[in-house]
């Protein structure tokens, strides 16, 4: 019998793995750490940090509202827009994070889109690998940790990524069970988009440039989503779900369950990003960095994971289309403050991010003008 080129593929990823994890052959042929997790009682090797990147758990701070600020969107388009522009632009200044509430997207629907991710993750591992691929390429793809191709060590994390802009071009592409994802997926993808929009007219603004400044000069804005499911871990100390990393887009709106894991580099501190029902997490990506000319931070950030509970987050990325321009807003360099990046496209920058890997130092310092 002819073997398919889909088989030899198959066979050559399991093959690859197998070497890679060097357990045992019945956890060396698992593609997806899920089903490789349940069945362990201890870190594999090739997850396993060197003691000088480890989470050191027990220095974490907890978060208050002092550390990640909260803002309530209920005024933004009433008599306390002004004051809630403020509150963003300070955020963004400040800390690079921030919660928001009252945000316009009902809580069924956000319910729904965790029951979702939950019910796709706790699918039988033969249904869920109909979806798996390590090419980076896919628009739509399961796979785990990172970037399997570059990375030297592995992160605790399985993941499915989804491009959702536009819907109709990506959508058939997306898994069809549970039977009801690419419904509520889509719906959910709709809300976040409205919500993506008013946020960035709300930033604008923050900068003194015109509401639509940045709506409007980035291209078509791309879209995608990450659902990530975190296994219990039974060493917590030894890993990372995501290392520390700022987000390579221009804008992150994050849904998380009520499983704490995230946490924010603040003033040389880690500080644990507690989760507060019905409320996303907004962060500022490097795209809004150079954009701002400095001015808004994106900031290091990662997930932890833990012994004995599952944890997923769901995080949207807004980004520019592959073509478009990004530079310093000319509204905001003068004399005393020249800009600070050169001009580039979201294409050439996301293919260095990409190869790079999740790395402590900024891939932005690769797009930096030479001091003179």
């Amino acid at each position: 019998m002819l073997t398919s080129a889909a088989q030899i593929n198959t066979m050559t990823s399991y093959s690859a793995l197998g070497r890679r994890f060097g357990e045992n052959e019945k956890t060396a042929a698992k593609l997806l750490l899920t089903d490789l997790a349940s069945g362990i009682d201890r870190v594999p090797d090739n997850y396993i940090r060197s003691e000088a990147d480890r989470p050191n758990l027990t220095e974490v701070e907890a978060s208050d509202a002092s550390y990640i600020p909260l803002v309530d969107l209920q005024g933004l388009s009433g008599p306390n827009r002004d004051d809630i522009i403020r509150q963003i632009g300070r955020a963004c200044q400040q800390d690079g994070f921030f919660q928001i509430k009252n945000h316009g997207i009902p809580e069924e629907k956000v319910q729904a889109i965790m029951n979702i991710a939950r019910e796709f993750f706790h699918l039988p591992e033969s249904e869920r690998l109909k979806n798996y691929s390590d090419d980076p390429t896919k628009s739509t793809r399961l796979s785990t940790s990172f970037n399997l191709k570059t990375e030297k060590v592995s992160n605790w994390r399985d993941f499915l990524r989804l491009h959702c802009y536009p819907l109709e071009e990506y959508m058939h592409e997306w898994p069809t069970n549970p039977p009801s994802f690419r419904k509520e997926v889509g719906e959910y993808c709709t809300r976040v988009r409205e919500l993506v929009f008013k946020l960035l007219e709300a930033i604008s603004e923050s900068l003194g440039l015109e509401r639509e400044y940045i709506s409007q000069n980035l291209g078509e804005h791309g879209q995608h989503m990450a659902m990530n499911y975190y296994p219990p871990c039974p060493q917590p100390e030894l890993t990372y779900g995501l290392p520390s990393h700022t987000d390579p887009n221009l804008i992150t709106i994050l849904l998380q369950d009520d499983v704490p894991g995230l946490q924010v580099l603040r003033n040389g501190k880690w500080v644990a990003v507690n989760p507060i029902p019905n409320t996303f997490i907004v962060n500022i990506g490097d795209q809004m960095q150079v954009i701002s000319n400095d001015k808004y931070k994106s900031v290091l950030h990662r997930a932890v994971v833990n012994r004995n509970t599952e944890r997923i987050s769901i995080p949207t990325f807004c980004c520019p289309s592959p073509e478009g321009l990004i530079q310093p807003a000319q509204g905001l360099i003068d004399h005393e403050h020249p800009p600070v990046y050169r001009s580039f496209t979201w294409e050439e920058f996301y293919q260095k991010f990409y190869h790079r890997g999740l790395r402590t130092e900024c891939c932005l310092d690769m797009f930096k003008i030479p001091s003179a």
